[in-house]
């Protein structure tokens, strides 16, 4: 059985080369690899609507009584756990798989666990399901979603590297890294609204029905590699050379090259801190300017989605400005949006309940959050590594990444939940307010890390394979 699974998602086998003239070869290249690219684009998109429906039903999960935020802060430390060790190891097993395969089992479980979550969330209000059982199921779903959604960015990346060269990668990983963006504003606009309209527990729904959508796209446009449709390898498709790269090398022992690789890991350890910044904001975000400056659910969940929305300006503008202005140098725009993340943190922390400077800070923070989820998160790591180590890369990062946001889920819940003061109101009801300041130094600190860091590794050259 375990070969036949082996065998089921293992990299596919070269067809039999098409006979075409180079015009027309060009022309099916450019279509599949368009369409490759559409595909894990949408389809990673639709993975993070899965990955974020939670943080949006915080609010009335918290004033139903039903867990408090010390147990949220477990649960989706769960989800970003499960997530943090997934991404190590499906990021090393991803370079040896059939990507649409590997992608698309990925979110058919992503999408099953939000769908069983929704039921439970159902059966809570006609039946007797007490709190800790709602915190024990929610918790080990949730672990189960952030494995599945480990399954997600490294096949999507390498897709990338199967299907592009080396002189437009950062382009198209721009372009790719809207996808997280695009899923964060899709999860607070579309399931916020749900959940505004029908209650808590149809969010999860709406996000199963959003994760169903990427498993079709998924399976009708994403391929595996150019050799699986008769075509040429990248290098020789794109002009890089003539044949196709000798293979004298393994992937294994390339992959034990990333592993110690010390670049590798600083980067790393700088995403770490930048994706504190980045969870921080958006499991905590909606539920601060509800609490801390009294916005409703409507207006909370809008002004957050922005930051997701402008993330994707950030993603596409960052890697074509990094390929053609500066000629692949990530550092320079990747210290600039470090300085610029935390400026506006502090403008969203410290600037006050106007509106219209909240909605700036949101802004400005998705521009910088959005260059930097390009760079740090990933591409700046690809580019120092073999083709064939893409996924390994991803792995260490994806793996350091998620596990500092699962501790910033944890310390952070805590910080908030031991900050509580209590009032009673004019109908004599005990009402509970939320202090943030705590949490909020953690949150701006770790951003002043993240830009600090990969300073380190400023003259370090990109690899030409």
């Amino acid at each position: 059985m375990f070969k036949s699974i082996v065998n089921f998602y293992k990299i596919s086998e070269p067809s039999e080369p098409l006979q075409m003239d180079e015009r027309k070869q060009q022309r099916y290249y450019r279509k599949l690899s368009l369409q490759a690219f559409v595909a894990a684009t949408l389809g990673y998109s639709l993975y993070y609507v899965c990955r974020t429906s939670l943080n949006v039903m915080k609010k009335p999960i918290l004033d139903n009584g039903i867990l408090d935020a010390t147990q949220l802060g477990y649960i989706g430390s769960a989800l970003l756990i499960a997530y943090a060790v997934g991404k190590f190891v499906n990021g090393f097993i991803a370079d040896y798989c059939n990507i649409k395969k590997f992608m698309a089992t990925g979110l058919i479980i992503s999408t099953a666990a939000n769908l069983i979550m929704g039921i439970l969330g159902l059966a809570s209000g006609v039946t007797a399901v007490t709190t800790s059982v709602m915190f024990i199921v929610f918790a080990i779903m949730w672990g189960v979603n952030g494995w599945s959604q480990s399954m997600g960015a490294p096949p999507a990346i390498i897709s990338l590297s199967r299907w592009f060269p080396l002189n437009r990668r950062g382009t198209y990983y721009g372009f790719f890294s809207a996808s997280h963006n695009l899923g964060e504003w899709f999860s607070f606009v579309f399931v916020g609204q749900v959940v505004a309209l029908f209650g808590w527990q149809w969010g999860f729904f709406g996000s199963a029905i959003a994760g169903a959508i990427g498993v079709i796209i998924i399976l009708f446009f994403l391929h595996d590699t150019p050799e699986s449709k008769g075509l040429p390898a990248i290098e020789v498709l794109a002009h890089e050379s003539k044949e196709a790269p000798a293979k004298n090398e393994s992937t294994q022992e390339i992959q034990r090259q990333v592993l110690r690789s010390p670049a590798v890991w600083i980067l790393a350890a700088a995403s770490a801190f930048m994706y504190v910044s980045r969870y921080s904001l958006n499991s905590w975000g909606v539920l601060f300017l509800q609490e801390a400056k009294g916005f409703d659910m409507g207006d909370a969940t809008f002004i957050i989605s922005i930051n997701a929305l402008l993330g994707i300006f950030g993603t596409v503008l960052s890697g074509w400005l990094s390929d053609v202005l500066f000629k692949g140098n990530r550092n320079i725009p990747a210290f600039i949006s470090g300085v610029l993340l935390t400026v506006a943190y502090i403008m969203f922390i410290y600037g006050g309940d106007s509106y219209i400077v909240n909605v700036a800070s949101m802004v400005l923070f998705g521009i910088a959050i959005g260059v930097l989820i390009c760079f740090l998160g990933g591409l700046m790591a690809v580019d120092i590594v073999p083709r064939k180590a893409t996924g390994a890369a991803l792995g260490i990062v994806g793996m350091a990444s998620y596990a500092a946001a699962a501790l910033q889920e944890v310390v952070s819940g805590y910080l908030i939940n031991n900050n509580i003061t209590e009032t009673v109101n004019e109908l004599g009801e005990v009402v509970k307010h939320y202090d943030f300041s705590q949490a909020a130094i953690f949150w701006i600190g770790a951003s002043i890390i993240s830009f600090l860091l990969p300073i380190l590794n400023w003259n370090k050259k990109v690899r030409e394979e």
